[in-house]
């Protein structure tokens, strides 16, 4: 029996792992990297979603409009059409991901690889893709739902690196518990240079959904891969014309059914008749294992017959139709008569019918906040709305000189800012709660507010009032009032209100730039244009 075809093909997948681990590493990188540089401006960190074609096509639906960062999705398109679903099996740092605990669950023999298996919806992940689609044909865009870029960068910006963060947090206290002074020094200045946000409304629930994808594993071995993820769906229906055959040699062939068994994406190797080029992703598991090498991947110029996946009319035009009836379904929010007052946008952010049009939920903005004030909205923003980014200023303001956040977004949802032109920007407006606030309704000195608005002339003026007092007295004080046409809505003001429970100074989304209708005097009367 040769050995050398196994050997080479041995040597594909040491080749892949290491593939594998590179652009995880890069990944991984790029996301540490995606923090304030102490400068003015970032560089590309984003640049892993512009090769991922499915966000490129899906924003290009919804929004009508070409990103011209997208163009380097062509790249992964071509790649796909020459060799196959490489980026799936090579690039993918979310596949990486699904591997890694496919073969950590194999070798606790916690997931049983079984010869007989009626389970392979393998046209879930194309009903799935149309859905989508036609979806975004309406301008209804939840790509960021489903794209496994956005959801792994998702995952880790809002729960997987804060609980990393709380772990070596716990493991600075022990080293200051054990007198190691130097070292905890050490590590401290090293926390602080990686810059990571801790605190997110959604960790829990966005942690747990990570957590749930990964052990489908225990099902079957890359379940997301086989079964659930669109960008493979798509990937999959370019890979059927690409030129890397498998070739199965029937004269060495035993018929043992190894190559199938262990096949990740079950594309059946084994009878090659049933070889499902769309599902596979080179990993050359089948061809490494071979007992006989009978397996080989030519590279053959002329197009040669292979299986697909079988995908019923009935169902496409179902899942179609369905893609169509959700978007009213998705709008149905209060949102869309009035803003909500806690929809506060990144500065920068498109009017809000074309943010989410190309908003996909990525998490990218929120990493790189310096404040750790962008959060992932819940009931904010209505059900589209889910998991874009809002500012929530009890937890952290919008920094005065700060663009970072409108120079990360992938997909141009909030547009570059020059760092002069920030203080045009209006994303919001406070108000003053005189019911709690200290000089209104104690009659106590607090000049907080005023001190720390950044805006020149400041947007918080002092006057002064007369309070009385529950012995009957009067005192005066000058407290805080706001000059609505200067407040840029940054919340710092909300953020530093020494009332501890609820702020007695509050931003809300009214006044904000980007609206012609969300402003301080409702507008009323026929024409009348969504506040979206």
């Amino acid at each position: 029996m040769s050995r050398k075809k196994s050997k080479t093909y041995r040597f594909l997948q040491l080749a892949r792992i290491i593939s594998q681990l590179l652009f995880f590493s890069l990944f991984f990188i790029l996301l540490l990297q995606t923090r304030f540089p102490g400068e003015d401006y970032i560089g590309n960190v984003e640049i892993f979603f512009h090769f991922d074609p499915l966000i490129g096509l899906t924003s290009f639906l919804a929004s009508h409009l070409i990103f011209s960062a997208f163009l380097f999705s062509i790249i992964t398109l071509v790649l796909t059409l020459l060799l196959g679903r490489v980026f799936c099996g090579w690039i993918c740092p979310f596949g990486a991901i699904q591997q890694f605990f496919s073969f950590l669950f194999k070798k606790l023999k916690w997931l049983k690889i079984k010869s007989q298996d009626t389970f392979s919806p393998k046209a879930w992940k194309y009903y799935l893709l149309v859905f989508l689609l036609s979806a975004a044909l309406l301008g209804l865009n939840l790509v960021g739902f489903f794209d496994p870029f956005s959801l792994l960068y998702r995952s880790f910006v809002t729960s997987l690196l804060p609980a990393l963060a709380f772990i070596f947090s716990a493991f600075l206290t022990l080293t200051y518990q054990l007198h190691l002074f130097a070292l905890g020094d050490t590590l401290v200045q090293f926390s602080e240079n990686l810059g990571v946000n801790t605190i997110f409304l959604q960790a829990l629930g966005l942690g747990l959904i990570f957590i749930g994808i990964a052990l489908l594993n225990l099902k079957k071995e890359r379940f997301w891969c086989r079964y659930l993820c669109p960008l493979g769906a798509l990937l999959g229906l370019f890979a059927r014309w690409n030129r890397l055959k498998l070739h199965l040699d029937e004269d060495k062939c035993i018929q043992c059914g190894l190559c199938t068994l262990q096949c990740e994406t079950d594309a059946i190797p084994y009878p090659q008749e049933k070889w499902a080029i769309t599902e596979c992703v080179y990993c050359f598991t089948c061809g490494a294992i071979c007992p006989t090498s009978a397996i080989t991947f030519p590279f053959i110029l002329r197009p040669q017959p292979a299986a697909m996946v079988d995908l019923s009319r009935r169902k496409l035009l179902a899942t179609t139709l369905l893609g169509a009836l959700a978007v009213p379904f998705f709008r149905l929010s209060p949102s869309r008569v009035r803003a909500s007052a806690k929809r506060i946008r990144p500065p920068g952010a498109l009017p809000e019918e074309q943010f989410l049009q190309k908003c996909v939920k990525c998490g990218e903005c929120m990493k790189v906040c310096p404040t750790n004030g962008l959060q992932p909205a819940l009931t904010e923003a209505g059900p589209e709305g889910v998991w874009t980014p809002i500012l929530v200023p009890r937890i952290g303001h919008c920094e005065y000189y700060c663009t970072l956040c409108s120079q990360v977004c992938p997909t141009g949802a909030i547009q570059p800012l020059r760092v002069e032109d920030k203080a045009t920007v209006k994303i919001g407006t406070a108000w003053v709660d005189k019911n709690r606030c200290i000089p209104w309704k104690i009659g106590e000195p607090c000049l907080v507010c005023e001190e720390h608005c950044p805006v020149s002339p400041k947007a918080i003026q002092l006057v002064e009032t007369t309070v009385q007092l529950p012995d009957g007295s009067t005192t005066t004080q000058r407290a805080p009032f706001v000059e609505l046409e200067r407040c840029t809505g940054c919340g710092i003001c909300e953020n530093k209100c020494p009332v501890v429970d609820s702020p007695a100074i509050y931003v809300t989304s009214v006044g904000e730039s980007r609206s012609a209708t969300n402003q301080v005097l409702l507008q009323s009367g026929r024409g009348e244009s969504s506040p979206y």
